[in-house]
């Protein structure tokens, strides 16, 4: 298993290396003449973010000072985002390079071809051969400037006379190279102010079967993966929390993942939540990143502010039973979830409602007849391509679906975990509001 590990481990760092090289290579060899300071100052941006990057991970799960945690999160976790889409940029670079290049040597010959003269008149008594003939010196010459100032690579000197103007395989390379790192810095820029703007409110309706008329309209304010952490602080958790105020629901779930670190260092971000507003209350389950953060502290905290935490237990509302169970995560340390515990002895004539981090517990809320399962965890994927991989490791990544007679809703979340940032997930809060089909 070690021998495994370790190639597996070798192979990732391998693939990261090259690729890595590939994109130092397309942004800084190609783009510059010959060695000098900007291939130095690129391979030392490079290497630098992701120095940054892996400190800030440590940083995190090492409990180092929260100070150092937030010096180190910002540059660190948007390197993470930008090399990513540098690496998608560069790709996409290789798709146009050759068209572009071949565009601009048909132009280049089409304008040589306006340019060339018409042929003089031949005198009288003057052959063709004569007229028209050139120093074989001067053809080669022609033939050999034509070509040096072409298909030099990119570290040869542009020929004598030319050296106001790029190779052509230069020019190539400095558009490719600037086309790409304004679409990865844009697209990585919009995808952080995406989410520091704070989540949108989306409203889902959900019919179920058993809901009595009374409960018809009832609205739950879901709300998964906040992350708050270096990062997400406490300006975004008050974002967080008129956000869901402002929808009036009558009851608040929150579905896992609310922080990434102590209740010491972010008790005090926290603190917003103790201000939400529902007339049936706010309810907490934990998440798997509860479990790297101290999750009993945490359970102590949020019912501090006022949360109720269901670690595995339920509620019987006036018209619907709503249950919790704690996270997968939990089994290492022996509080995993147990939903015998928290459905087991519940009436099946009346609706349930469970909350439940990850969407893999759905197998179990369908045994033990759950009608309505409210989780996260997937981001939605958080950074496309990002959903692909989500798809492999949970039924369901975002929205609303049907397992039998359960259904399963999964929030995009609200927060984002290690880059601030956010490209085809947007965040969410959602409304679910019930249905009685008695209505």
């Amino acid at each position: 298993m070690v021998i495994v590990f370790a190639l597996v481990a070798l192979l990732v760092l391998s693939v990261l290396v090259a690729g890595n090289w590939w994109v130092w290579r397309r942004l800084f060899r190609d783009t510059t003449r010959a060695p000098g300071f900007v291939r130095r100052a690129g391979a030392m941006v490079i290497a630098g973010g992701w120095a940054l990057m892996i400190g800030a991970l440590v940083a995190e799960r090492t409990g180092a000072p929260f100070w150092l945690q937030q010096v180190l999160a910002w540059p660190g976790f948007l390197w993470l985002a930008l090399a990513l889409y540098l690496f998608l940029a560069v790709l996409a670079g290789e798709v146009v390079r050759p068209l572009l290049r071949r565009w601009l040597e048909r132009r280049d010959r089409d304008q040589e071809a306006v340019r060339e003269p018409d042929p003089e008149p031949v005198p009288a008594g003057v052959t063709t051969s004569t007229a028209t003939s050139k120093p074989a010196s001067t053809a080669t010459d022609s033939a050999s400037t034509s070509a040096s100032a072409t298909d030099l690579p990119p570290d040869s000197p542009t020929p004598p006379g030319s050296l106001a103007t790029p190779t052509r395989r230069l020019f190539v390379s400095r558009v490719i190279a600037g086309a790409a790192a304004a679409a990865a810095v844009g697209t990585v820029g919009y995808g952080t102010y995406d989410v520091l703007r704070g989540p949108k409110v989306k409203r889902v309706t959900v019919p179920l079967a058993k809901l009595p008329r009374a409960a018809h309209g009832y609205r739950i304010a879901v709300v998964s993966d906040i992350h708050l952490g270096p990062v997400l602080g406490r300006g975004f958790a008050q974002k967080v929390v008129d956000t869901i105020n402002a929808t009036q629901p009558d009851l608040i779930a929150i579905v896992g993942d609310l922080v990434d670190g102590s209740v010491k260092d972010l008790g005090p971000a926290a603190a917003p939540l103790a201000g939400l507003r529902a007339r049936h209350g706010a309810f907490f389950v934990t998440g798997n990143h509860e479990y790297f953060s101290g999750a009993e502290q945490w359970v102590d905290e949020v019912r501090r502010l006022g949360l109720r935490p269901l670690e595995n237990a339920r509620t019987e509302l006036p018209h619907f039973d709503l249950a919790g169970v704690n996270d997968v995560a939990g089994e290492s340390e022996g509080q995993g979830p147990d939903f015998a515990k928290a459905l087991g002895d519940r009436d099946k004539a009346r609706a349930c409602v469970l909350l439940a981090h990850q969407p893999v517990q759905i197998h179990d809320a369908v045994d033990h007849g759950v009608d309505l399962q409210l989780s996260g965890h997937t981001h939605g994927g958080q950074l496309w391509p990002g959903s692909l991989v989500a798809q492999l490791a949970n039924p369901t990544v975002a929205g609303l679906e049907r397992y039998g007679d359960t259904q399963l809703y999964v929030s995009r979340g609200a927060g984002a975990w290690g880059p601030p940032t956010r490209v085809g997930a947007e965040s969410d809060i959602t409304v679910i509001e019930l249905a009685s089909r008695q209505a």
